[in-house]
């Protein structure tokens, strides 16, 4: 069970147990609260989990997801993020839970764990439907450059069982509970990496024509949606900001992790000629235009890549780093044979 930690005018309570954060919160809802595993303090009244009805005792006994999306209810499940630069999350069912993750995203699991991959994204409307939808579904992930099927991981057996997902390069792993966003999340097409059983991965298109085309990361992004949790990776050091109406914020194209859904996404020149061609900042901007919040990414894998093929040996000689010597000095300073 969480320990919480909530706070009014700076003032801090905790740690409190699920009972007593649920009783102190119906009292007053008018601070933010946090628990281990989120990524940020939250305001009381956004947090689904410490609503009256979720106190023990008045939670009414685990049903199936319903069919259809209108009904849609993810699966409550327990987690913990472990290191610091390379990440993993650790996330708990109890019997008849589900996770579903990216396919070869698994770093380990219980053996009471039963693993399947499935056609689509796995969410309870795609299952539930015919052939067609879960062609439809497939086909939206195969646009975003994700494999045609995920994984659905479940508890099969008694008691608490565990399965672990590791991020795919360094940085950070960020838990969101969609249904304290609106129930949506836009994310970056390739940062998605594991969420609750419920969760549904749409395919999300820039509308207008400039920013399709030009857009880079963002023209073809992620759409998150339900009310359960999701885990999204992004490179480096993840930043939050919240804009209010109106206000903008420039980003490089490639550090747009991800948004709520009433952010807009737009590009914009980077200016005159000189620094299209010379600025080595591409040559066009993001603009992301409140209300709403965002997260930021301070290392793309995109950069990360092309920095490592700069830096690697090239048939016909390298760039030398630098040096003098170039290939020579590799040679003389044991990075590369004969």
């Amino acid at each position: 069970m969480h320990q919480w930690y909530l706070s009014y005018n700076g003032q801090q309570m905790g740690p409190l147990d699920q009972a007593a954060a649920v009783a102190q919160a119906t009292r007053d809802p008018s601070g933010h609260c946090w628990r281990q595993g989120f990524a940020e303090w939250i305001p009381i009244s956004a947090c689904t989990e410490l609503r009256a009805e979720s106190a023990p005792g008045n939670l009414p006994a685990p049903m199936p997801p319903p069919a259809g999306r209108g009904g849609q209810r993810a699966d409550v499940i327990d987690y913990r993020i472990y290191g610091e630069d390379m990440q993993f999350v650790e996330i708990e069912l109890d019997p008849g839970e589900s996770a579903v993750a990216e396919a070869g995203s698994m770093m380990y699991k219980d053996a009471a764990v039963n693993m399947e991959t499935v056609f689509g994204d796995g969410s309870s409307g795609s299952a539930s439907g015919g052939f067609m939808d879960k062609l439809v579904g497939a086909g939206k992930r195969l646009i975003t450059g994700e494999s045609l099927f995920t994984t659905v991981f479940t508890h099969t057996g008694g008691g608490k069982a565990r399965v672990a997902f590791a991020a795919p390069y360094p940085g950070t792993i960020v838990p969101m509970t969609l249904s304290n966003y609106g129930g949506t999340i836009i994310a970056q097409k390739d940062s998605f990496l594991c969420a609750a059983r419920g969760v549904e991965i749409g395919l999300y298109f820039q509308k207008k024509v400039m920013t399709a085309l030009f857009g880079g990361e963002g023209f073809i992004m992620q759409k998150l949606t339900g009310d359960g949790l999701v885990f999204v990776h992004a490179g480096g050091t993840i930043m939050e900001r919240e804009l209010r109406a109106g206000e903008r914020l420039d980003v490089d194209t490639g550090c747009v992790v991800a948004m709520t859904a009433g952010v807009n996404f737009d590009i914009k020149p980077v200016g005159g000629v000189k620094s299209m061609i010379f600025g080595g900042e591409g040559v066009f901007l993001a603009t992301l235009t409140g209300p709403g919040k965002v997260w930021l990414q301070s290392l793309p894998f995109s950069r990360l890549a092309g920095r490592m093929y700069a830096a690697a040996y090239q048939r016909g000689g390298s760039k030398g780093e630098g040096s003098v010597l170039g290939g020579l000095g590799g040679i003389i300073s044991g990075d590369r044979g004969f």
